[in-house]
């Protein structure tokens, strides 16, 4: 043995060895006797310098913290050769087939001095884990990466660390992953392989396909090893070909939990996808995973610590779904995520079944694998009480975007109808849930047998604050506060939470079979041909408003379901956290929607309001219901004249600073604000009816920089109304006289009103958000959100109801899935059902192709900015715009011109005023009069000097 690899393994010997007792942890002495590496001098010298290496940089990464001895340590492996921890080389290993030299993340590193994350032995393969855990929020132990080496002997490969460059440079990397060339190749069938006879199960494709060996080693052997299953080596697939109503036992459609496993569900967790990056999906992914980790492990709920006490692990009886609204609108990195995890694989899914378009692909399996956010892969290690347990995965790709009511469907009538679980929890993708917040909404159902319904607090993503100096995102901060601190307890006091937002919410599953389900599913436009008149095809354009907002449907239903006293509620301590838009014009075309359904499921919820005799509440109840909906009804009165309400505000409170604050100041100065006022009532009507010509015929996209100006604008017009109304209260409480009555001097006919408003504007956000214990947002936002309030109003309410009529649900074919081959099934002899042959992937193919999946990844992730450039109609509608605007200026320019002739009052009498007025405008129309008649006398002489030539030539006329 050549000297530098013997003082390579003395020292791994006599510092990382396993337990001499057990032949799962042989020594590493012992391997190199037995596999007989034929190592060079100088790549013996490379082995050392990278173990020594790799032992500094992991205390570096650790925080220098001290190397603690852990008895199921693995030993070194000693045929990675790398200079560096993350350095390349230009030699391929010949007894490493994964390895590439050129691509760090391809390398196998040695993880000579693995702090206690030990490998374990499973079938009959050596392994350590992939990496080592990043910083974990929630409690997973702060460590560097490590390699994941095979016994066999190759090696699996560690993912590039995140922010280090990548060097990937397949033709299928993530910059091209998505175009429809690199889509085909990786869904080309396998080309070698063993021909197999798959038998169809009662005429559907259900086929199980091995994991990857790197996926399928990676579960503890607590789990594996007792399992008599295929539930963790393989991984299975459904093309399923029918609607989600008819995705049945009685049809032969079936899922492993239920029917194979018979376990029963409490928890079926749902994200809804539609085409978000993969970092939000991981983000979304991993804190369920970090969730479903905490419940299990929980020492303080009794239900779920005996369960695992009558052998039920608590992870059996939870399952998380994956629906994804179509294959074109999916982020194909997304794709290779779930395939790290194990969930998902290249080359499976079947287009058309005996000629029957598939539907929906459903893969399914139980892993402990993640990704978390930053991208970095994220596996058990030993015994460490921070592992991650198994999660029960259902990944339903559906072959067209369908919309996300649909996707709803898929998960109700389909999956939940086999697995009955006892609660759904539905999250957005991008939606974060906080430290046991999914363990928070199952212990209110747990606790309270009559609720159907819960939410989180959703509350925005600010990234430590530096999202604040967007003004538009801290005004929809101070919103989603206090919307979770003011209107979601006040509903949940009366038991009826008008909307549960679908990003991040719950339900009992019984409680909303029935009714409640059934008008929910109005609105899929999949069920407007069997709904008839019931469904799109014979709604109104009021009802297919109402269908935006079919979350409000489901909440009214389901308290007013016939027969039951089902309520709903808040619960604060769940928490969770979800971007918001950032630019004015993505937020006007997500409150378009938000506004017109919440505004006709409002009067839906009003006009259906005794319905909710038929249900089984008792009298209290329904005098809170009755309460509540009298309060609905004056909040919807208020919003409907809200664009009124806030005009007559501003012209008359604006008139109080020359009338009243500065009426003591010199002529100069009141006729200068005068003018201002003025001015500033000019500018805000024009802006105004700019909003009706914006709204009424261009995108928010295709015309950004004219709502970011008024969006400034009526910013700068809300400040000055803010300022004059401040000044007009401190006034006049300075001069209120305290000597005698106190109630009389505070609330008398001036200052009381003053006194309320101020209350209302500030106290109540104040001492609301003190009590529980939030106030900051009063200091980060609540500023900006004063100045962006008059938008909400003059910009999003008109742009909303000028585009009443946008409720396309219109579907989108998918390209990407005429990529995808097809299933014919040829009869045997008297075989039934149908047989097919099919090309079975070998193993080495299955981890080759794996190697390539994991790097793109857990790859730094590089978002792409993509510049809308604006279209030729666009163009069209901005000249069309700008001309109206220009005509609507200059003429409302003069018609203010000639209304204020007169300019600010001087002093003179009513009388004096009229005379001047009626001298003035007479001279105006005077003015008119003569120009009117100047013009037709013009063309009067144009037409007399025709006439008089006509008639004078015609005796000259040539015949």
């Amino acid at each position: 043995m050549p000297p530098g690899l013997a003082r390579t393994v003395s020292s791994a010997s006599s510092d990382n060895s396993a337990p001499t007792s057990s032949p799962r942890f042989p020594s590493t002495s012992s391997r190199l006797k037995t596999d007989h590496f034929p190592l060079s001098p100088r790549v013996s010298m490379t082995i050392s310098i990278a173990i020594t290496g790799m032992s500094s940089l992991r205390r570096w990464f650790d925080g220098f913290r001290p190397i603690q001895d852990d008895p199921l340590r693995q030993p070194s492996v000693p045929y990675a050769q790398s200079t560096s921890a993350y350095g390349s080389s230009t030699t391929m290993h010949h007894e490493n087939p994964f390895y590439s030299g050129e691509n760090p993340s391809f390398q196998t590193l040695a993880p000579g001095t693995s702090e206690g994350h030990a490998g374990y032995g499973y079938d009959e393969e050596y392994k350590v884990p992939l990496t080592e855990s990043a910083d974990e929020k929630y409690g997973f132990s702060n460590a560097s990466h490590s390699a994941y080496n095979l016994a066999n002997p190759s090696s699996f490969p560690t993912p590039a660390p995140y922010g280090g460059p990548s060097s990937y440079s397949s033709d299928l990397g993530p910059e091209d992953s998505a175009s429809q060339v690199a889509w085909a190749k990786r869904q080309q069938a396998p080309k070698r392989g063993l021909t197999k006879k798959v038998k169809l199960t009662r005429g559907h494709w259900i086929v199980d396909h091995p994991v990857p060996t790197a996926i399928k080693n990676s579960v503890e052997p607590k789990w594996a090893q007792g399992s008599r299953t295929q539930e963790f080596s393989h991984m299975r697939y459904t093309a399923a070909t029918c609607d989600p109503d008819e995705f049945t036992l009685e049809n032969g459609w079936s899922l492993r939990t239920s029917s194979q496993y018979g376990r029963d569900t409490e928890l079926l967790i749902a994200i809804t996808y539609y085409n978000e990056d993969r970092i939000l999906l991981a983000r979304t992914l991993h804190g369920v995973m970090l969730n479903i980790r905490d419940i299990c492990k929980s020492k303080a709920s009794k239900f779920w610590r005996r369960s695992a006490e009558e052998g039920r692990p608590g992870w059996q009886r939870i399952v998380v779904s994956l629906i994804f609204d179509g294959i074109d609108p999916c982020d194909k990195e997304v794709l290779d995520l779930l395939a790290t995890v194990g969930v998902y694989q290249d080359g499976v899914m079947k287009r058309k079944v005996d000629g029957k378009d598939t539907v929906a692909h459903l893969f399914e399996y139980t892993t402990q694998l993640s990704v978390d956010p930053t991208p970095a892969l994220i596996q058990p290690h030993g015994d460490d009480a921070s592992n991650l347990v198994p999660v029960q995965m259902i990944f339903c790709l559906k072959q067209k975007n369908s919309k996300k009511i649909n996707s709803h469907r898929w998960l109700f009538n389909a999956l939940g109808r086999h697995l009955q679980p006892e609660l759904c929890v539905l999250i957005d993708a991008g939606t974060k849930p906080g430290h046991k917040s999914l363990y928070y909404l199952w212990e209110a159902f747990y606790n309270n047998a009559n609720l159907g319904g819960a939410c989180g607090e959703i509350h925005a993503m600010i990234k430590n604050g530096r999202k604040l100096i967007n003004p538009l995102v801290a005004a929809q901060n101070f919103e989603y506060k206090m919307s979770n601190i003011l209107d979601k307890p006040l509903e949940s006091t009366f038991g009826y939470v008008s909307v549960l937002p679908g990003a991040f919410s719950a339900y009992r599953f019984r409680a909303i079979q029935g009714r409640p389900l059934q008008q929910y599913f109005h609105g899929d436009h999949t069920l407007a041909d069997r709904l008839g008149k019931k469904g799109l095809h014979g709604m109104d354009i009021f009802t297919k408003n109402m269908f935006l907002a079919e979350d409000r449907i489901l909440c009214f239903e389901l308290v007013a379901k016939a027969g039951d006293r089902w309520t709903l509620t808040y619960v604060k301590p769940s928490k969770g956290e979800t971007d918001v838009p950032e630019g004015a014009a993505e937020l006007i075309s997500q409150r378009r929607r938000w506004l017109n359904g919440s505004f006709a499921a409002s009067i839906y919820s009003l006009v259906h309001f005794f319905r909710i005799y038929k249900s089984n509440h008792g009298i209290i109840r329904l005098f809170f219901f009755h309460l509540q909906a009298l309060y609905n009804a004056f909040v919807l009165l208020f919003s409907w004249f809200a664009l009124a309400n806030l005009w007559l505000t501003f012209s008359i409170i604006i008139e109080f600073l020359p009338d009243e604050l500065l009426k003591d100041q010199s002529q100069t100065t009141l006729v200068v604000f005068h003018w201002i006022n003025q001015a500033a009532k000019w500018v805000y009507v024009f802006f105004l009816g700019l909003q009706f010509v914006l709204a009424l015929g261009n995108r928010p996209k295709g015309e950004k920089t004219t709502y970011i100006v008024s969006f400034i604008v009526f910013g700068i017009l809300g400040l000055y109304l803010i300022f004059t109304s401040l000044w007009l209260t401190v006034r006049a409480l300075v001069h209120t006289s305290f000597s005698g009555d106190l109630w009389h001097a505070l609330f008398n006919q001036t200052t009381g009103v003053l006194i309320a408003a101020l209350a209302a504007t500030f106290g109540i956000y104040l001492i609301a958000s003190i009590l529980y214990a939030d106030p900051w947002h009063m200091i980060t936002s609540f500023p900006q959100y004063m100045l962006i309030a008059p938008s909400f109003i003059n910009v999003l309410n008109v742009y909303a109801f000028c585009n009443l009529h946008d409720v396309s649900w219109g579907t989108k074919g998918s390209d990407k899935a005429d990529a995808l081959p097809t299933v014919d099934t040829k009869k045997d002899k008297g075989t039934e059902p149908g047989t097919v042959e099919e090309i079975e992937r070998h193993q080495d193919d299955i981890d080759e192709t794996f190697k390539a999946v994991v790097s793109r990844a857990v790859a730094p992730f590089k978002p792409v900015e993509t510049v809308e450039k604006p279209t030729m109609d666009d163009s069209n509608k901005t000249f069309r715009t700008r001309l109206v605007a220009f005509w609507l200026l200059t003429n409302g320019a003069l018609t203010v011109a000639i209304e204020n002739v007169n300019g600010v009052n001087t002093g003179l009498t009513n009388s004096q005023i009229e005379q001047q007025q009626s001298s003035k405008q007479s001279t105006y129309f005077k003015i008119i009069l003569w120009a009117t008649f100047g013009l037709s006398l013009f063309r009067f002489v144009g037409c007399l000097i025709y006439w008089v030539k006509r008639n004078t030539t015609r005796c000259f006329r040539k015949t």
